[in-house]
């Protein structure tokens, strides 16, 4: 990862993970359009979101030891602080910032090579850490033919000035169950599929938890799924403020931490704060 800026990791999921979420996915992909736009999101790609929503086979990937302990490792780097005169240490927060399915059918063409930290409008060199670690699951073969997803190899290490090209992109090939790893700023984007065959794969991001959620989780998953889920998930979600007391909800006067809300039988909504704790 430090060296290329991603890695393929084989055989991440077993068959049956694979499996479950093609059955809980397909027909969602099914009933979703094409891309209205061809220039990013593809005229000949379906994307389906809120996959929290959707599927337990997510918990897979979202707690996958592997995947979530190199996210932790690369995006929690304490900053020191000061609170008057008292030098503090914080550990930032991750959280999921990101989940689709993607389906590319015959004829899409590439994707523009991009950074995911694009969203946070991220400066390379400039602020010295990783805003992103992201992955993509192979739920049916990637190759070169059928739109594998591109990477440029090393191009985490660019400035901003330095342009992407198609001839510095390799295509990734992965057999169903395996998964590319990737921080947010390396150089990216998904393949061309002149193939006859549909490539699909599902992909989630780990952010900082300090920057704004690529796809509204708190919109995206309906409350009642989430007070469903474990409370490592529904933290990572954003029910959290952790030690940098981002995204805390005032009740009776106090900043707490909105995870306290999920035990709350009267708190059903957004912007229906309960009453005093």
């Amino acid at each position: 990862m430090d060296r290329d800026g991603g890695v393929i990791i084989e055989d991440l999921f077993a068959p049956e993970v694979v499996a479950g979420l093609l059955r809980d996915l397909t027909p969602v992909l099914g009933g979703v359009e094409f891309g209205r736009e061809e220039f990013f999101a593809g005229a000949r790609t379906r994307r389906a979101g809120a996959l929290f929503a959707r599927t337990d086979g997510i918990l897979h990937i979202a707690r996958n030891p592997l995947y979530l302990g190199l996210s932790r490792h690369i995006l929690q780097k304490p900053v020191d602080v000061w609170f008057g005169t008292e030098r503090t240490t914080i550990t930032p927060d991750i959280q999921i910032g990101v989940t689709q399915a993607i389906q590319i059918a015959p004829g899409q063409g590439a994707q523009p090579l991009h950074r995911d930290d694009t969203s946070f409008l991220w400066r390379h060199p400039h602020y010295g850490r990783e805003a992103r670690v992201q992955i993509m699951v192979a739920l049916s073969e990637f190759t070169a033919g059928n739109g594998g997803t591109l990477v440029i190899p090393g191009s985490h290490r660019w400035d901003d000035e330095r342009m992407p090209s198609p001839e510095e992109a390799v295509a990734t090939e992965m057999t169903p169950g395996s998964a590319l790893v990737w921080v947010g700023s390396t150089y990216h984007g998904g393949g061309t599929n002149t193939s006859d065959t549909l490539r699909t794969g599902i992909t989630m991001g780990y952010d900082l938890a300090s920057l704004r959620q690529e796809e509204n989780q708190y919109l995206s998953v309906p409350l009642s799924r989430v007070r469903a889920l474990p409370e490592e998930v529904q933290r990572m979600l954003g029910w959290s403020s952790g030690r940098n007391f981002m995204g805390w909800v005032e009740v009776n006067g106090q900043m707490i931490d909105p995870h306290a809300l999920l035990a709350r039988d009267d708190h059903d909504m957004a912007g229906g704060l309960p009453p005093a704790l």
